[in-house]
Formats: structure tokens, sequence, C-alpha cells
């Protein structure tokens, strides 16, 4: 396993989460974060863990985000990069079969159907290799009707709401539910949350893994992975916010 010896600190993993931390949601990384980065992979090593795909996260960190990142944990890392190389990954499909699977699509979809929401776009289902991800308003959404969403989820709880429900239709099978962003939540295998990411890094010689993301209450994505024994957890509010804790800790 190829060391870290180009680093101030190379036993000091600093990982993100993408939205909320390194981003506004589902917008575009800024220069600023992107020199502060830059600025921190010279000290450390440096990774980010998000649900989306790689495709989503390349059109918010940009395309050469699997270079730009030591570790890349697409997916929960289910899909990983080290050092720009792809390593082994896994399948939500594979996993949980397509019969049962069906049966939770349909569940879905027609509890979808019943919701009577102000608006309904497209795409409730987003398929993706590790998990789905499931919005009741559709991820074809403007940012204008995200941001109204949000406001109306938050006070009638239906994310919530639809994970209780779910919960209970599929008690068997062995599934964790995980809210984050503002439209939509994400359904995957027990034990597929952010902490997945950590298998990749079993023969590596971390000392200290820090973490930092804005979802960290119970039942929000990055709950598991902030409270795990080997990391030391920041909770953040915004990517101004991250900025700050970084440059107090590593680039004063």
């Amino acid at each position: 396993m190829a060391d870290w010896s180009d680093r101030a600190q190379p036993t000091t993993l600093v990982l993100f989460d993408v939205d909320g931390t390194l981003t506004p949601a589902r917008k575009d990384i800024s220069p600023e974060m992107k020199q502060i980065l830059q600025d921190l992979r010279k000290k450390v090593v440096v990774g980010f863990v998000g649900g989306s795909d790689l495709s989503k996260q390349k059109e918010q960190l940009g395309e050469d985000c699997v270079n730009d990142f030591d570790f890349c944990f697409s997916e929960n890392g289910l899909t990983a990069y080290r050092k720009g190389q792809q390593l082994a990954s896994q399948s939500f499909i594979g996993w949980i079969g397509e019969e049962p699977y069906k049966k939770l699509a349909n569940f879905v979809l027609r509890y979808i159907a019943d919701l009577d929401l102000p608006k309904k776009r497209g795409t409730f289902i987003e398929f993706r290799n590790g998990m789905i991800n499931i919005s009741p308003i559709g991820r074809n959404c403007t940012h204008a009707e995200r941001d109204e969403y949000e406001v109306y989820d938050k006070q009638h709880r239906i994310r919530e709401k639809f994970v209780e429900a779910l919960k209970a239709e599929f008690s068997d099978y062995s599934l964790t539910y995980s809210i984050g962003g503002q439209i939509s939540f994400d359904v995957f295998p027990t034990g597929w949350d952010k902490t997945y990411c950590l298998n990749h890094l079993k023969n590596e010689t971390f000392t200290s893994i820090h973490f930092f993301g804005d979802k960290t209450f119970k039942g929000g994505n990055d709950y598991e992975i902030y409270n795990h024994e080997r990391i030391t957890g920041h909770s953040v509010t915004s990517p101004h916010d991250t900025a700050r804790i970084l440059k107090e800790l590593f680039l004063h």
C-alpha cells in the first residue's frame, strides 16, 4: 500500500460529505473551496463520501474530482477510487434480488401517487448501484421548486412519514433509510451507510480520520459516520462553516 509521504501529516485523513458541506445543495463547488482543498491536500490526505453516484458528484466537484481528491467514495463507498484508480464495488440489486425490489418499488410508487403535494415532477425513484433514492416531489424539480419543497417537507414531515411507512411494510428487508439533502431519502442495506467507505481504509496507516458533514443528526445521512469510533466528527452548517473549521484546524 503506497504511503502518503508527500503530505505534512501523512497519517491524517480528512473526509467530507458533499451537499451542504463542500457545496451548497446540488450546486457547484466554489473556486474558494477548491483552493482551500488544494491547500489542505498539501498537509493531509483528502477524500469525499456521498450518497450520489459519481456522475452527480462530478457535476458538483468538477469532472476531474477523482484526481482532485485522494479518495472518492460515491454511493457511500459502493463505488470507490483511490489515487484515481477504481476499487472493488458492490450492487444493491444483487443484494436485494429482483422480486423483493419489485415489491419495494411498487409500494413506493403507489405511496407517492396518493401523496397530495403542491407540485410533482419526475424521477421519483432513482436506481443507483448501491442504493435507491426516493423523492416525493421528483428529482427533476428546479432549484426553486427544491427550496420550496424543503420548506413544505419540514412543515408536513412528508419524508419522515414515508420512511415510517416503509419501515413498517418492509420490516424483514434489513434496510436502512436515510434522509439527506432537501427533497429525497436513500434506501440501502443496513451497514451500507457512509461508514461503508471505511472498509476501503482497512489497509491504510491513518491514525486520525476527520469527517465533516451537515446531516449529523439521528436519521441524517451523516449520522453513522459522524458517530463512528474511528472518526473525529465535525458538524457544519454550510461550506463557509467547513472552510472556517479547516482554517482553524489545518491551515492556520
